[in-house]
């Protein structure tokens, strides 16, 4: 099944900033429904009342210089 991106936001934000996004996440997640805004893309979205959730934690390591980087990755899926 191909993949169909339907939003996608990105930018370095402070840790307040990402926390108080979060926080008004896990809200509208309790709440049951998300609305996803960016610059140039709106989404609403219904969250089912049992999805499955996965938190996830990467380090990456660049062959050529050797920086690592971290991706830390909460996730919710569900099917319909």
């Amino acid at each position: 099944m191909p993949e169909e991106q339907l939003f996608k936001t990105a930018g370095s934000r402070t840790r307040a900033e990402i926390a108080e996004r979060l926080v008004a996440a896990a809200e509208a997640i309790e709440a049951g429904t998300v609305h996803l805004e960016g610059p140039e893309t709106q989404r609403e979205v219904t969250i089912p009342e049992n999805p499955a959730f996965e938190v996830e934690l990467e380090r990456l390591t660049d062959s050529e210089t050797g920086e690592q980087r971290y991706e830390l990755e909460y996730e919710i899926r569900w099917t319909v």
